[in-house]
């Protein structure tokens, strides 16, 4: 079942670029931040994940710009999980101003080691989460691709 979660994000000066527009790399902080707060609104800790040795680090990240966030402008960001496997969570994001799309984007994070090699999600994050387990499809294996 998907989680939800929205923030709201205020466009600092220092995030504009020379056209006064928010620049293309800032987005993908944006998109962290709204990760974060999805797991924490959800009982989650990455400090506690981290002492334990598990980290979830970012895959592959795909993004659509459709219209330019300004100076000022006060965005909502809308995170979902989208699946959650053995070893991966899948994100979808979208970045609104007053309900009008400005971004969209999808992601796969993967659960590593401190070593970086692929580990199984616990089934205490999974809780965290607001899954009951992998939600894998038939065939789908446990790499994180």
């Amino acid at each position: 079942m998907p989680v939800e979660h929205a923030i709201e994000i205020r466009v600092r000066y220092s995030e504009t670029d020379a056209m006064g527009c928010v620049h293309h790399s800032r987005y993908l902080n944006y998109f962290e931040m709204g990760r974060t707060e999805l797991f924490r609104a959800d009982g989650g800790n990455y400090r506690r994940m981290e002492e334990l040795g598990l980290f979830f680090v970012v895959a592959s990240l795909s993004v659509r710009y459709r219209q330019p966030a300004r100076y000022d402008d006060v965005l909502v960001l809308r995170t979902r999980i989208t699946r959650f496997g053995p070893v991966k969570l899948e994100h979808s994001y979208q970045l609104l101003r007053d309900e009008q799309v400005l971004c969209e984007a999808t992601s796969v994070l993967a659960c590593v080691d401190a070593s970086g090699n692929v580990q199984p999600i616990p089934d205490d994050l999974a809780t965290m989460t607001g899954t009951t387990g992998p939600q894998t499809t038939p065939g789908e294996s446990s790499e994180a691709s």
